[in-house]
């Protein structure tokens, strides 16, 4: 048995699937298949129910499949300890970004860390909140950029900037001619929000309810650019975090669309770097966090919506 095999039992049980398992490991399918039955022969049980639709794994291979996680992590700590004693951010660094901050904060750090940390390959990840919260935990990715509260006590992180929320209203709808909006003003309406497993959603409903505003039952969104479309469209309103209102110019791309604050206490919501709390790249993180804060505070765009 070696760390090769358990890798080819990860992916599997990941992707359901031989070939696709295989490509990830970038191996030919019978080589993964052959090592793979060489292990359930070292072990001496069954890891895989196997069919021409469908693989599964067996009662074994999903006991197996926990240990061989835990010394795939601990392996990649080892590599990583090895990696910080000659510079923590040496090497490939795997960073996961929610969908609502992804394209509105990374114009304002790619360019900025590739310059300070030429050494770094970055490599960046879009994903929903429960699927980078997975992958960081697995060790897939080496941090991840979300929403707080941090999900799992496994994890610590650093804090990166704080945004309000703004409501988003076509110029003609009743609410438009508020200066600032109190969550009182939104019982009654519907608001259109993100589809379920964004963790924005849930953020957002705090406020909505918390106003008497319902959710749109019959709509929901997969981007905050759908949701503005369909705002400027007069078919719904809806909150959107400052970043996401000034990066980019995009308060000035929807000519029939404004934004509203909110009046004090104001909805935010903190952004943060994520990291599991074992990891040896921890003076690494510091030094991107502390650069991405910067890079956000100086260009301004948190400075009013």
């Amino acid at each position: 048995m070696n760390l090769r095999d358990l890798e080819y039992l990860v992916a599997v049980a990941d992707l359901k699937h031989f070939r696709k398992a295989a490509e990830r490991c970038f191996v030919s399918q019978p080589t993964l298949s052959a090592q793979l039955k060489k292990l359930e022969e070292y072990l001496g049980v069954q890891l895989f129910e196997r069919s021409q639709r469908k693989v599964s794994l067996t009662h074994a291979g999903t006991v197996v499949l926990e240990h061989a996680r835990q010394v795939l992590l601990e392996v990649k700590a080892i590599k990583e300890k090895s990696q910080q004693l000659s510079d923590p951010l040496e090497g490939p660094m795997h960073i996961g970004l929610i969908p609502t901050v992804a394209p509105y904060l990374l114009p304002l750090i790619v360019a900025p860390l590739k310059k300070a940390f030429p050494q770094m390959s970055l490599f960046l990840h879009e994903g929903q909140t429960h699927r980078l919260v997975q992958q960081l935990a697995d060790g897939e990715i080496d941090a991840a950029i979300l929403a707080l509260p941090v999900p799992q006590d496994t994890f610590s992180y650093f804090p990166l900037y704080s945004e309000d929320f703004s409501l988003a209203v076509y110029k003609q709808h009743p609410l438009a001619k508020l200066k600032q909006v109190k969550p009182e003003h939104l019982s009654g309406y519907e608001i259109s929000l993100l589809a379920e497993g964004h963790c924005l959603r849930d953020q957002a409903l705090d406020v909505c309810h918390s106003g008497g505003a319902t959710d749109i039952g019959s709509f929901s969104a997969t981007s905050l650019e759908t949701l503005r479309y369909m705002v400027e469209a007069q078919e719904a309103i809806t909150l959107i975090p400052q970043l996401a209102v000034t990066a980019n110019g995009s308060g000035k791309r929807y000519q029939n669309l404004k934004y509203l604050g909110f009046s004090k206490p104001k909805p935010c919501r903190q952004i943060a770097l994520v990291y599991r709390k074992r990891t040896a790249r921890f003076d690494g993180f510091k030094q991107i966090a502390d650069l991405m804060a910067e890079k956000v505070e100086r260009s301004g765009k948190l400075t009013g919506a």
